[in-house]
């Protein structure tokens, strides 16, 4: 397939679970042969979306090798190795080498507030220990550590850094980032309502929750930008609005994208706890939604 470019759609999927909270391997194959048959252009494992600080460590590498072997080569693989720690960062990496994963994706050490000296060592400790394409994951929200501009553009210079997903509500820093490095990584915004404007800005696309629901109209909204047709573009990304409201404020997006999911008949089970399920009385909200959705051309 090549060396890893990310660009266009990359799916942020989910980790489909049994009733009894354990795996669904078979579901996540059935998930993974679904994105592929919409055209999304990647699939990332056991991210937010995949409660990945929910999964125990064998559990993030056995999803990794279902979605790769379901995968069958037909669309690139980036595989979530965050971590706390260093150490664990870089051994969760070197089995997504072993096994196939075209790329991996890490957030920035979190729980404790570190300096930017300290997250431009663990990007650069990791890099140098194993040898497969990186891609930055800015997501201050949840991780309490927010990667500045200044500090991307550093981290830009280092060899294996090819992308970066940006999830930060400012897009402002976004723009500032693309202008710093745009011609240096691939910038992507990880925020599904930001996708049409980030395309604007100079972004390559999105790794996107929505897309786990929608990969058809989210393909379709970035195949009209990149031939021009804006009018399009705007329309489709505005009619996403219906279930993106669901899929980036509280409680968390992770239990209504499983809603939808199992509103669709597609195979997605239960979060994990502590996570809370998606509340019976809104279920109702998140069928008008698809219905919206589903009315699209």
């Amino acid at each position: 397939m090549g060396i890893f470019q990310p660009k266009g759609i990359i799916a942020a999927v989910v980790t489909p679970l049994r009733p009894n909270y354990e795996l669904d391997e078979r579901g996540l194959k059935e998930l993974v042969d679904y994105l592929v048959k919409n055209r999304v252009h990647g699939i990332m494992t056991t991210g937010g979306n995949g409660e990945f600080p929910h999964l125990l460590y064998w559990e993030r590498r056995k999803v990794l090798e279902t979605a790769i072997e379901a995968a069958k080569g037909r669309v690139p693989i980036i595989a979530c190795t965050a971590s706390c720690s260093t150490k664990e960062t870089v051994i969760l990496m070197v089995h997504a080498k072993e096994v196939g994963a075209d790329a991996v994706i890490i957030v920035p050490p979190y729980y404790f507030k570190l300096p930017e000296e300290s997250i431009y060592e663990h990007y650069k400790t990791v890099a140098e220990k194993v040898n497969i394409p990186i891609i930055v994951y800015n997501n201050p929200e949840y991780t309490g550590n927010n990667i500045s501009p200044k500090l991307i553009a550093k981290l830009s210079e280092i060899e294996d850094i090819i992308g970066l997903k940006q999830s930060n509500y400012d897009i402002s820093q976004t723009a500032e980032i693309i202008r710093l490095v745009g011609d240096k990584i691939a910038v992507l915004t990880g925020i599904d309502s930001q996708l049409y404007p980030t395309l604007c800005i100079g972004g390559k696309g999105v790794f996107s929750t929505a897309a786990c629901v929608a990969p058809r109209q989210m393909v379709e909204l970035y195949e009209a930008f990149e031939s021009g047709d804006h009018p399009t573009a705007f329309k489709i990304h505005t009619k996403l609005q219906a279930i993106n409201r669901f899929l980036e404020y509280d409680p968390g997006y992770v239990a209504p994208c499983k809603e939808m999911l199992r509103q669709l008949g597609l195979p997605a089970g239960p979060v994990r706890p502590p996570l809370p399920p998606f509340p019976r009385e809104k279920r109702i909200e998140i069928k008008e939604a698809l219905k919206i959705l589903n009315g699209m051309s």
